[in-house]
């Protein structure tokens, strides 16, 4: 593809309220579920014209040129595998998501950081290990003591995340807007129902 389907977001993020087309890989399930892969209709159509994707479905409006008109694609799949990345990056969105966005020392949700379970002071390192989301409150009391020294302790202890388990997590975080074409691919491995 041209570029990377992220870059679409930093530049026109107001592009994406209008017709947003879901980017299934070639195996149909989404690039990524936590941010949602979509693209703008700009670049799914561009994408389609190329033949790089397959329309799966779409939208109930139009775009047209004095030569022709096109349906707007919502669901698009690529016509090349691109391989899941195995490692994930150590960012404070992936953490978050790795601790279900809930404090790690009192299960808050909300306004959260980031805190380290072994201060820097006392040599604790920037690692899965070791850093932990935390509400403010929680961050605020622990401070640079340790968890025994704060009379903390926490919910779960840190690990790396698997990519797949992180995929999985992203599934329960659905973004604010769900177009009813994408519902089928979304969750494809949900239970049915009945």
């Amino acid at each position: 593809m041209d570029g990377d389907f992220r870059t679409e977001f930093v530049r026109e993020p107001a592009a994406l309220r209008r017709y947003p087309a879901l980017v299934l890989n070639a195996d149909y399930r989404p690039l990524s579920y936590y941010p949602l892969s979509l693209w703008t209709w700009q670049e799914a159509v561009k994408a389609a014209w190329l033949d790089r994707v397959d329309i799966v479905a779409e939208y109930d409006h139009c775009v047209r040129s004095p030569s022709m008109k096109i349906r707007i694609p919502s669901v698009i799949v690529l016509k090349d595998y691109v391989k899941p990345q195995k490692r994930v990056a150590f960012t404070r969105f992936n953490l978050f998501l790795r601790d279900e966005f809930r404090c790690q020392y009192c299960g808050a949700k909300g306004e959260l950081t980031f805190d380290h379970v072994v201060p820097r002071a006392s040599g604790g390192v920037t690692s899965w290990e070791n850093v932990v989301a935390a509400c403010s409150p929680c961050n605020l009391s622990k401070g640079s003591k340790s968890l025994r020294q704060a009379g903390m302790s926490l919910r779960k202890a840190p690990r790396p995340p698997e990519a797949e388990q992180l995929r999985n997590m992203g599934r329960k975080f659905p973004p604010n807007h769900l177009h009813e074409s994408w519902m089928d691919f979304l969750y494809w491995d949900a239970e049915l129902d009945a």
